[in-house]
């Protein structure tokens, strides 16, 4: 199969040089002409390109050349066309949210990670949580918490000991943050199709922001957050280290 690929990096030097060095030996197609976007960089450049894409029907290919790379295949100069070709397309689904600010306001933003909320200040944050509608917790006092996609899993919600989930999964990971009240909570599992409301309780005097991937929305009152049924995103890993194996090595890892 002849693809054409359209090679971008993030800032960092050695992201930049890659870019220039496989676009010599590969080709580099207009952006719009790509079949495949192959990014160059770590795992916040991957979450900025497939929020790029989202609904191009571009398949994205990453290459660690960051920090951080699990959302990454491994950087290689060699056969990268039969490597391609060879990688498992994941599809991922991001969550929408809206958020009521103190004015009233609505703000609207995609995650592919998470939606976070944290509290502002010294004060611990007061939420009261709802699933399609219905109470499930009427008061949880915390540092924050957050509703996790199966690819996002792995970052700030397993920081949080949130659960690792798989990429096929059919779950969103309800995960609190230094639960306070009840202090032995630890989260739920979800199924993808719910709406999760989160009401801030007390704002004026514990505010709290929200945050979708890189969003941030100041002083919440209401959050609601829901996996989009019509955007998608596709991403690309190799066969011999695929987006499952990661995640199931991952939860042997100690």
């Amino acid at each position: 199969m002849v693809r054409k690929y359209s090679f971008i990096a993030s800032n960092t030097p050695d992201a930049q040089a890659a870019a220039q060095h496989l676009a010599a030996l590969y080709g580099n197609a207009r952006h719009d002409e790509a079949d495949v976007i192959v990014a160059l960089g770590g795992d916040g450049f991957m979450l900025q390109t497939l929020h790029d894409e989202m609904n191009t029907g571009r398949l994205v290919y990453g290459m660690n050349r960051g920090s951080i790379g699990f959302l990454m295949n491994d950087y290689s100069d060699v056969d990268l066309s039969d490597r391609i070709d060879a990688a498992v397309e994941n599809i991922i689904r991001p969550l929408e949210m809206t958020a009521t600010d103190a004015h009233g306001a609505t703000h609207s933003a995609l995650a592919i990670n998470e939606v976070s909320l944290l509290r502002q200040s010294y004060q611990a944050a007061k939420l009261r949580l709802s699933i399609d509608g219905q109470e499930r917790m009427e008061e949880l006092i915390c540092d924050g918490i957050m509703v996790a996609t199966p690819a996002g899993s792995t970052a700030y919600n397993l920081s949080a000991h949130g659960p690792i989930l798989p990429l096929d999964a059919q779950l969103l990971a309800l995960t609190p943050v230094s639960p306070f009240r009840p202090r032995r909570w630890r989260g739920a599992l979800l199924p993808n199709k719910v709406t999760v409301t989160m009401d801030v309780l007390e704002p004026e005097k514990r505010p709290v922001n929200a945050v979708a991937d890189h969003n941030e929305v100041k002083s919440v009152t209401r959050v609601e957050v829901a996996e989009s049924k019509e955007l998608t995103a596709r991403i690309l890993t190799d066969s011999s280290h695929s987006w499952n194996d990661r995640i199931l090595a991952e939860q042997f890892l100690y």
